[in-house]
């Protein structure tokens, strides 16, 4: 196993092999036979189970019910809101047949001519379409509204550079889409979901992030208004890790949703759209995973407690086993997912080099010294930092332990993105250090003119106006034009 680890580039050497490494030895994900796909292994997908078990929770808390809309959607659907098409067409599979046959010489198979579809079919890059053209026979009256759905998936976006995670041409994700009566309730529902996601992130991941507005450029297609929130990873790149798009009455509007006010009198609905996905997985590796591996939050990992026993023969092993067992029965029943390992065809450093690299926030040992003693050897994820302590009140220690291990990451986390968040003013100076990562405020003067040299000068993005950063007047740093307001510009991924 020393040798496996020694073989995970380093993150000062080369951060983006780093995390391709890491991905494919923490046995997360591997690359699958279909280009710009992935395989999710059965480790990474046990992370995105935790993820998608508590979002879920959060999302019925809010009023929304889970759905299921069809993966293929009608071409001519995707035509019918014009931002929305110009957005996404570049990236659309196409279905055109509907049946294969074999070849002439009986050495291939071909596609049919006789089998192909009166109207092709694109497998969904998003579904708002299909989901809108669905909602106008589910909405009649002011009664049936908020309509609040939400629905877990997989979508379609044909990727020319793909990374595991953070973006393949298909991946999982969950997509919510409300509609209601007001324009104030649709804009309200938009900014509650943002704030769900910010929660999740910053109290189950670990990862603080910055909430905001985009620019009017980097909108949803189809959207009036997408709210975003921005993390930061350890190279100081931004990652786009939740959006919330206020969608106005253009989808009600292009597939005629309308009801009946309190008056009687017709109206087009109001709508939200709203996703998280997979890339959550790439964000969780980038901001705490170190160089031995994963650091996993406690309240994510698959395994949150690994428990190892060594001994010198069978008898022994028993002994061990039987003190550790209500302990073991104890967390479980606390809701600690716990892995006792005691398998006897890897040595113990093996076993400890395996489960650091996995990010399993807590291990506990128990060598025959330790048995005798009434003792224990625990070692947290986080810090490395290992301790013997007596073996009564473990069980508590432990509890106290996984509370410590996610509130110190996210401080650490956070400690690290306010040091690389500067004020700039100046082109000059934003462009020669934009090159070494961070998130800069600077004044912009709200045109995408100013936008699209920025991009291609520096490679750099608006990711948003943020939402916390108190506002004032000033001057756009590249034309010299006033500002209403400072705009946070990274390099992203």
């Amino acid at each position: 196993m020393a040798k496996e680890l020694k073989e995970l580039t380093k993150r000062a050497d080369n951060y983006s092999q780093w995390y391709n490494d890491l991905v494919v030895k923490a046995d997360l994900a591997e690359q699958s036979a279909v280009r710009g796909c992935m395989v999710i292994k059965p480790y990474g997908y046990a992370i995105w189970e935790k993820m998608q078990a508590q979002l879920d929770k959060m999302f019925k808390e809010t009023g929304a019910q889970n759905a299921y809309f069809p993966l293929l959607i009608p071409k001519s659907f995707l035509s019918r809101e014009a931002e929305h098409v110009k957005g996404f067409a570049k990236e659309c599979a196409v279905v055109t047949h509907y049946r294969l046959k074999s070849s002439d010489d009986g050495n291939s198979v071909v596609l049919d001519p006789n089998a192909k579809l009166e109207e092709e079919l694109i497998i969904r890059p998003t579904s708002e379409t299909i989901i809108w053209n669905t909602y106008k026979n589910w909405i009649h009256s002011y009664r049936d509204l908020p309509l609040m759905c939400n629905q877990w998936c997989n979508v379609m976006r044909w990727e020319m550079r793909t990374r595991p995670f953070l973006r393949t041409s298909e991946f999982l994700w969950q997509e919510g889409h409300t509609a209601h009566a007001t324009r104030q309730e649709a804009e309200e529902e938009a900014q509650k979901m943002l704030h769900v996601y910010a929660e999740f992130a910053e109290k189950w991941m670990g990862v603080p992030v910055f909430q905001g507005v985009k620019s009017e450029t980097e909108r949803f297609a189809g959207a009036l208004d997408t709210y975003t929130i921005e993390a930061m990873m350890q190279d100081g790149k931004a990652l786009q890790s939740g959006t919330s798009h206020f969608l106005g009455q253009n989808f009600a509007k292009s597939f005629d949703v309308t009801f009946l006010n309190k008056d009687n009198k017709p109206e087009y609905v109001w709508a939200t759209s709203w996703g998280v996905s997979t890339r959550l997985i790439g964000a969780l590796i980038m901001t705490h995973s170190d160089d031995n591996g994963l650091v996993l939050p406690p309240k994510l990992a698959p395994i949150q407690v690994v428990i190892i026993p060594i001994s010198k023969g069978g008898e022994q092993l028993q002994a061990i086993s039987d003190k550790l067992s209500p302990v073991i029965n104890k967390l479980r029943e606390l809701g600690v997912s716990v892995k006792y390992d005691d398998s006897d065809n890897k040595r113990p450093g093996f076993k400890f080099a395996d489960y650091e690299l996995k990010g399993v926030p807590v291990r506990l040992v128990m060598g025959g010294r330790d048995y005798e003693e009434n003792t224990i050897e625990v070692m947290r994820r986080d810090t490395l930092e290992k301790a013997t302590v007596s073996f009564d009140g473990i069980v508590e220690h432990v509890m106290q332990l996984l509370e410590d291990i996610q509130e110190h990451i996210f401080l650490k986390a956070k400690t690290f993105r306010d040091a690389h968040v500067y004020v700039c003013d100046d082109y000059e100076e934003f462009k020669t250090r934009v090159k070494d990562g961070g998130f800069f405020l600077c004044h912009w003067d709200g045109t995408a003119e100013t936008e699209a040299k920025i991009k291609e000068d520096t490679q750099a993005t608006i990711r948003c106006v943020p939402f916390d950063y108190e506002q004032t007047p000033g001057v756009d740093m590249v034309t010299g034009k006033p500002s209403k307001c400072r705009v946070l510009i990274a390099r992203s991924y």
